[in-house]
């Protein structure tokens, strides 16, 4: 086992059909037309040298390595500049090009340190390999260097070092940070040999507006910008694939180690999600595997008020299973359930709901993925026929017109946001939806046509809006709308749609959006070519939330932007396997590929394969298996991967639930806040330390491997199957991949998957089974997954959360791009040092109103608590909007949200709370009892288990 490499062929292939042949060094190779000499070169395995050149950026000529000859051209053309032709004869070595060639790296060489046996890049240098390949033995110059030898090395950064005493001016950081990540942040300063590498004017990386996605640091081919990590261990000796356990984007990363110690995750250049990119939680932010708050012996507690007891993990399996037994012989089958984790895999995931159902005999799961994206499941089956987004990232490169509601990629979904951004470079429009400014609205080299500020809580209205518009101007597909959708449905919701109750003038004064402006964004959407939606929590977690996807749903069949690479209803899934957890079957009341416990047929197939009978009736959702805790008959839960005590609405109702209980099982990584309420806790694994699947936003199943041994001993999956059989259920796998094997038998959608295929293919799209044995990249092609798509009629209903004299703001969350949900896993990284506390943005006319200062300590009320946090001032949100990101426990953003939720699917309306901000000494005492109980929970007994 050693480094997994990738080769790199010097410029990026060119997508097109035609074929051209030529000859390099005497040997015929055809590739497609407008590849560069150096790639094609490469694809016989001749490697040219050079140093300006990746596959990564465009085509750039500055370091003249790449010489080369081609008979009947005068001079030496750069290889990585010229593309091929027919007939082409080229020469890549002679005496000529060699003494070039040593002459460029005299220079080079001239100017920068010797120190290559204590150097970090030393064995992982492509000076020191070019150095190697053109056969320089001399340098005429000397090695003074007095250009920039004494420059000071930059450590601001956290995870980087920027040393510009190694830099040779090549511009791969700075083409890097422009064409990949699309920041900007990054020039060359100065002219001749004062050029130089600098991170914004004159900045420190740390001040300026880098965003350490790393993308610099990957594109470095000197010690110039290196990993702290390996300046500090050294380089890696062996690396494993595998998946990034953050966001939704599902991004592939070589695990770089030595022995079982991470050195560097590297972004994989074949991850059909991220093609070689990445963001700073992904990239830098691992460091919680081996944090010293980890939990890794089992322990128990008779009281919430006890300290823990640690001991072994045979008598804590015993004891929950006994007081799982007992509080069910007690207060009946029904009295326990269990939680499933969007961070854990699929296979986890599966084997929880298949604990509950089988072993605890009731339909008592639930998953957090309801409380984000449980309309989009509900909506677009409704409407599409199937549970998930519509197309692949790669989509988004054909997109003319980028529809983006309710989500923040830049922050909430950066790689994907760094893709988003390089289409709308190359001339694609945007509309942004969503009461802030975010980035998108305007950034470097992007600017939306249109942003829609609405009021929070009123996305169906300006949907409607939208629908208005393309209705009564005739905008919609007519051909579309016949071939391919129920057209009685559609008839009914163009009359509701046309209604002028329902124009953007009459809706105006419930949305706040100019009428204009609406009607140039529905112009745009609808005629502007391919029209590409993506959303995110901003519309599910609303009490609407459903009726918003619907909307979207509406939108994109009457315009015809489905079905077809381009187009399309995206969800940005929040966590890495939130599309998962919803697949594998963790909502009461469906089975794994989303079919309903009550349906004969499907139970019948359960309950042969696992040998037990089902229950038939749905179960408890997280909220009602609360009620029914408060109420006494609900006495018993398993938590797998899970902070319901800090991400869950409506905290105090949360708690009371959780303390109402006789038996709380937490299974986690860290002491969290749901483990204040716990009676177990059982250590987790982190992702470098287990085996399985993550299902992405795009629904691609990919493998994440094994890299170091569990410090807890298990993987996540064998403590489940370890209370299953302690409950007296039979469970026996040896491996994950057995687990999938079941899924794919009891999972129509996931029929043809099984880790072989991932193996082989890296990674598959469902539905992937005997129609698609490869899977399907973009659904509903040539027709709905539902046979006809179906529209809904989407009236505007106003939550019952309103402000008034007591409560006259509005409070809305999002996410920040350092952290992460939360903040359980970058909190423990040195990611705090962009995001050290929650704060909330309000806008420079409400803070004058009520004496805030940029700063100062501010109380927010609403009608379900109170909390307290620091205040920005800033015209990001508009007046009578506040906002605030909910990372951090002592934040208490939860306590003032209220329990209102989605009208089909109980997803919370995180989105919309009613509040009072005004000035404040501090926190308070809500908070400052949450921190107590905290560190009690935090106490453990010295003595050691045996």
């Amino acid at each position: 086992m050693g480094l997994v490499h990738e080769i790199d062929y010097g410029t990026k292939a060119s997508n097109a059909a035609a074929l051209v042949t030529l000859t390099i060094d005497g040997v015929k190779v055809s590739v497609p037309e407008g590849t560069s000499v150096m790639r094609a070169a490469m694809e016989i395995g001749t490697q040219i040298p050079k140093l300006c050149a990746t596959d990564m950026l465009d085509s750039f000529g500055s370091c003249r390595l790449c010489l080369v000859e081609i008979e009947g051209r005068a001079g030496t053309p750069a290889s990585c500049t010229t593309p091929v032709a027919e007939g082409m004869v080229v020469h890549t070595q002679n005496e000529r090009l060699g003494k070039l060639r040593r002459g460029v790296m005299e220079l080079y060489i001239s100017d920068h340190p010797l120190d290559c046996l204590t150097c970090s890049a030393n064995g992982n240098c492509e000076l020191q390999d070019m150095a190697g390949a053109v056969g320089l033995r001399e340098v005429r110059y000397g090695y003074e260097g007095e250009n920039h030898l004494d420059s000071a090395k930059d450590v601001s950064n956290p995870y980087f070092q920027f040393d510009p005493a190694k830099c040779i001016v090549c511009s791969r950081c700075v083409r890097a940070c422009e064409e990949v990540q699309g920041t900007f942040a990054l020039t060359i300063a100065g002219r001749g040999f004062d050029s130089k590498v600098s991170p914004g004017m004159e900045e420190s990386f740390f001040e300026s507006e880098c965003v350490s996605c790393g993308a610099c640091v990957q594109a470095c081919p000197t010690a110039t910008l290196m990993e702290t990590s390996v300046v500090e261990i050294g380089q890696p000796e062996h690396s494993v694939v595998t998946t990034c356990a953050y966001c939704g984007v599902g991004c592939s990363f070589k695990a770089e180690m030595r022995g079982e110690e991470l050195v560097r995750m590297v972004p994989y250049k074949d991850g059909k999600a991220n093609h070689g990119h990445s963001c700073v939680k992904g990239r830098f932010a691992w460091g919680y595997a081996t944090h010293q708050d980890r939990i890794t012996r089992p322990m128990i507690r008779a009281k919430i008020s006890d300290p823990w007891r640690e001991v072994s993990w045979d008598e804590a399996i015993s004891h929950v299973a006994s007081e799982f037994r007992r509080i069910q012989a007690t207060y009946g089958k029904g009295s326990i359930g269990g939680i499933t984790s969007s961070r854990c895999t699929n296979e986890e995931t599966f084997l929880v709901q298949k604990l509950v159902r089988a072993a605890f005999g009731n339909n008592n799961v639930d998953t957090c993925a309801r409380v984000c994206h449980s309309p989009t499941g509900y909506g677009l089956s409704q409407t599409f026929g199937t549970s998930a987004g519509t197309q692949d990232f790669d989509s988004v490169e054909q997109a003319d017109v980028i529809l983006l509601i309710g989500a923040n990629p830049t922050d909430g979904h950066p790689v994907f946001g760094s893709r988003m951004k390089k289409r709308l470079r190359e001339g694609a429009k945007l509309i942004v939806i969503d009461p802030r400014r975010i980035d998108l609205v305007r950034t470097p080299h992007v600017e939306a046509a249109y942003h829609l500020p609405l009021r929070p809580g009123t996305n169906v209205a300006m949907l409607t809006a939208l629908a208005h518009v393309i209705v009564t101007e005739n905008l919609y597909d007519e051909a579309f709308v016949r071939e391919r959708c129920d057209l009685d449905a559609f008839t009914l919701w163009a009359e509701f749609a046309a209604a002028e109750r329902n124009s953007p003038e009459a809706l105006a004064a419930t949305t706040g959006v100019d009428p204009q402006l609406v009607r140039a964004a529905a112009r745009l959407y609808a005629k502007g070519g391919n029209a590409a939606i993506y959303y995110g929590l901003g519309v599910t977690e609303h009490s609407q939330g459903t009726t918003a996807v619907m909307a979207l749903a509406n939108l994109a069949m009457a315009t015809g932007n489905i079905g077809r690479v381009g187009v399309g209803v995206n969800p940005l899934r929040g966590q890495n396997n939130v599309q998962g957890s919803c697949d594998m079957g963790s909502f009461p009341h469906e089975f794994s590929g989303y079919r309903h416990v009550s349906t004969p047929e499907v139970r019948q197939a359960f309950e042969v394969d696992w040998g037990v009978s089902l229950d038939a009736e749905p179960g408890l959702r997280i909220p009602n298996m609360l009620d029914a805790a408060v109420d006494g008959t609900f006495k018993g839960l398993y938590i797998q991967g899970e902070d319901i005590a800090q991400s869950d609405p409506d905290i105090k109702h949360v708690t009371a639930g959780l303390a109402a209980m006789e038996c709380v099982v937490v299974q986690d990584l860290f002491l969290n806040e749901t483990a204040q309420f716990a009676h177990v806790f059982l250590p987790g694994s982190t992702f470098l330390e287990k085996n399985g699947t993550f299902t992405n936003a795009e629904r691609r199943i990919q493998l994440v491997r094994k890299v170091m041994t569990p410090k807890n001993g298990y993987e996540d999956w064998e403590v489940t199957q370890l209370i299953a059989k302690a409950l007296g259920y039979e469970m026996n796998y040896a491996h994950p991949s057995e687990i999938m094997d079941e899924i794919a038998r009891l999972t129509p959608s996931f029929a043809g998957v099984s880790f072989d295929l991932l193996e082989r293919q890296g990674s598959v799209q469902w539905p992937c089974n005997e129609k698609a044995p490869e899977g399907t990249p973009v659904m509903h092609v040539g027709g709905f997954v539902r046979g006809q798509g179906r529209f809904f009629v989407t009236e505007y209903v106003a939550t019952d959360e309103k402000t008034g004299p007591r409560f006259p703001l509005l409070l809305t969350t999002g996410r920040i791009l350092s952290q992460y949900n939360v903040g359980a896993q970058t909190r423990r990284t040195a990611n705090t040092a962009w995001h050290e506390e929650d704060l909330l943005e309000i806008h420079p006319h409400d803070a004058e109103q009520r004496g805030i200062n940029d700063g100062a300590w501010v109380k927010v009320a609403s009608r379900a608590g109170e909390t307290s946090l620091r205040a920005k001032v800033t015209d990001r949100v508009a007046p009578g909007v506040v906002y605030t990101t909910f990372h951090h426990p002592m934040t208490l953003a939860n306590i003032v949200t209220t329990d209102y939720s989605d009208w089909a699917t109980n997803c919370p309306e995180y989105k919309v709370t009613a509040v009072q901000v005004s000035p404040s000494n501090g926190p308070t005492e809500s908070q400052q009892t949450y921190a107590d109980l905290g560190r009690r929970t935090r106490q453990i007994e010295a003595t050691p288990a045996e």
